[in-house]
């Protein structure tokens, strides 16, 4: 795209003032100022309108993610009930299983979020919830090894767009200082799903043989019709693009528009339409590698929690179904502390003390679990693991979701950071190993060292993004970044002087 078709693309006053790239220039007043003035141009109630986008655009991401998170990792509750011993699964096959979830999970997350340009979000995003759903009724039929490799293959496929669109999209309804507790509001729906798999599995004992089917197909059945269910509402309830978003009206959209230009120091950018070179040139950006590096260590221990607590729990003494029940009590803590810090966090307007402070506490858990023999000892370490390792990846998914700019880096940002990170995944599926049980000693060694070592990677980001709101400040740097074309300026983002990162 030429130059020229770039600057008619970028036709908004406000936002042309964006780009430009002198410091002097620019509005003395504060960002408050300029938000409630702007607010008073559109005639739009600024409060009324940030009400009105959390229930339009929260509930329904909290009720997306909270199905694919169950139909993720029900194979855990399903697996105390039987699966394996039912499925004649020998040796590593169990986990060879949920080593195939992350597969394409991996590599179909950038393309999801380079898709949502084309498609419409309620549409793309319905299709694959009720895709994985019809994949987890499926589940419940499978007869053999290959039958729940295959489900949890395509599982992956249709998975692999939710998480990373969700955040995606959130970034683009928000402020830096204003999203953590709705990130975190909807991110906490994986600890009541966490919670729910358990219930439900406590209850599905009861169908044990009815219509033929053992208890734990009948937990696969279920979490998929609810699944099924849900998407046929999504796809009437989940909210597009702001640009798009029908729930807003032409005011509320330029208003929201220009809020975010305000806080951010860069328009959007949505109307340009990046080309795959475009996307592939974010991946020369070290910004897009330390917040993955980070998520990635947080993954392993906490897909290790996810799959294997329930078969820890049942471990410590207590029956299958006694198991299931005892599950859900460590997701209903993590749920508290996942709030109550997001709270805090948008409060002070930080983010580091409380992502390094939440992954010490999954620490303290998991060397718990590791090094006592006492089964309350280990059982108490749980509700530190999951509280502390499910409170500290949102804080940094929005850390970092919020400290991209424009649609291009948040779109490639957000997806890499969820999708390299997965591949902890993979090795969480061979790290926690039967033969190692009861202690999953390995595991749980593994597990507190990519805790460490993800703290490392969030001290790097934050030595980054220090460093750069400094170096924004030099002539230096100005003087460069005003000799791009208005496209590449734009489409940088975040790297615009007038951005400020948030650490």
């Amino acid at each position: 795209m030429s130059d020229r078709m770039s600057k008619e693309s970028l036709h908004d006053s406000s936002s042309e003032k964006l780009a430009n790239t002198n410091v002097d220039e620019y509005d003395t007043r504060t960002a408050e100022e300029q938000v409630a003035e702007a607010a008073e141009k559109y005639g739009v109630n600024h409060k009324k309108l940030m009400w009105k986008i959390d229930l339009c655009v929260v509930p329904p991401f909290c009720l997306l993610y909270f199905l694919s998170f169950l139909d993720r990792v029900n194979i855990s509750n399903a697996n105390v009930y039987g699966l394996s011993t039912d499925l004649n699964l020998v040796g590593n096959q169990y986990n060879t299983c949920l080593t195939l979830f992350f597969v394409p999970y991996v590599f179909f997350e950038v393309f999801s979020n380079y898709a949502l340009k084309f498609i419409p979000p309620h549409r793309w995003l319905s299709g694959c919830i009720m895709a994985f759903g019809a994949v987890s009724i499926g589940m419940g039929f499978v007869k053999n090894f290959g039958g729940l490799a295959a489900c949890r293959f395509l599982l992956g496929v249709f998975e692999s767009g939710s998480f990373p669109a969700l955040f995606y999209i959130l970034a683009n309804f928000y402020e830096k200082g204003e999203a953590q507790r709705r990130f975190s509001g909807f991110f906490s729906v994986t600890a009541l799903a966490g919670a729910a798999g358990g219930a439900i599995a406590y209850r599905m004992n009861d169908l044990d043989g009815k219509h033929g089917l053992e208890s734990w197909r009948w937990i696969f059945i279920i979490d998929g019709i609810v699944t099924c269910a849900g998407a046929i509402l999504l796809y009437f309830t989940i909210a597009d693009f702001p640009e798009q978003a029908k729930f807003l009206n032409d005011n509320e959209r330029k208003f929201l528009k220009e809020k975010l230009a305000i806080h951010s120091g860069t328009e959007s950018g949505f109307e340009i339409k990046d080309t795959p070179k475009d996307v592939l040139g974010c991946f020369k950006d070290y910004l897009i590698w330390l917040p993955a590096l980070a998520y990635f260590g947080l993954i392993i221990p906490s897909y290790g929690y996810a799959y294997f607590a329930a078969t820890i729990i049942k471990q410590m003494g207590y029956t299958a179904v006694s198991a299931q029940q005892h599950s859900v009590y460590p997701w209903l803590a993590a749920f508290g502390l996942i709030n109550t810090t997001s709270f805090i966090s948008d409060r002070f307007k930080i983010r580091l003390p409380f992502a390094i402070g939440s992954s010490l506490l999954a620490i303290a858990g998991l060397a718990m679990v590791y090094a006592s023999t006492d089964p309350h000892t280990r059982y108490a370490g749980c509700f530190l693991t999951a509280s502390g390792l499910y409170s500290a990846m949102p804080l940094l998914v929005c850390w970092s979701s919020l400290n991209f700019g424009g649609h291009l880096r948040k779109g490639v940002g957000t997806a890499w950071q969820i999708g390299f990170g997965n591949i902890g995944g993979i090795i969480a599926t061979f790290v926690f190993l039967a033969k190692d049980a009861p202690k999953y000693g390995p595991g749980l060694i593994v597990g507190i060292s990519f805790v460490c070592f993800s703290i490392l990677m969030m001290l790097l980001y934050f030595f980054s993004v220090y460093r750069l709101n400094g170096a924004k400040k030099t002539e230096a740097y100005q003087t460069k970044f005003a000799a791009l074309s208005d496209r590449q300026r734009v489409q940088l983002g975040d790297r615009n002087p007038t951005f400020t990162y948030l650490y």
